[in-house]
């Protein structure tokens, strides 16, 4: 069983910034993904950031360049800085994690925070 618990959303002026985190528990293997996927208000949930636990990071193109994913691997938590947020960064976000172990791989998802960002 793998726990996530996000926090840091909130309601942010364009052009802001927020800092999400991300700490997971459990039974986590050393071979895993950690990241963020978003979902706004009637679209479907999409891709944001990643980061393995080599430190490799992938981000989606329309945030590259303001958003920053960082991981603690000793504490098993990352980071989601967003700056120069954006009206269409307003979503529910929610951390994941795909776990693996040889041909083994779960996928876990936290329950979400929310970002507004608004005027």
């Amino acid at each position: 069983q793998v726990q996530l618990v996000e926090s840091g959303g909130g309601l942010v002026q364009p052009g802001g910034s927020l800092r999400l985190s991300c700490a997971a528990s459990g039974r986590i293997f050393n071979d895993n993904t950690m990241g963020w996927y978003r979902q706004a208000p009637g679209k479907q949930r999409e891709f944001v950031a990643s980061v393995t636990n080599n430190g490799n990071t992938n981000y989606h193109v329309s945030v590259k360049g303001r958003f920053t994913i960082s991981r603690d691997n000793a504490k098993n938590t990352i980071i989601l800085q967003m700056n120069s947020l954006k009206p269409e960064d307003t979503a529910v976000y929610y951390c994941n994690l795909q776990n693996r172990q040889g041909a083994y791989a779960t996928v876990d998802w936290g329950k979400g925070t929310l970002v507004t960002v608004s005027s």
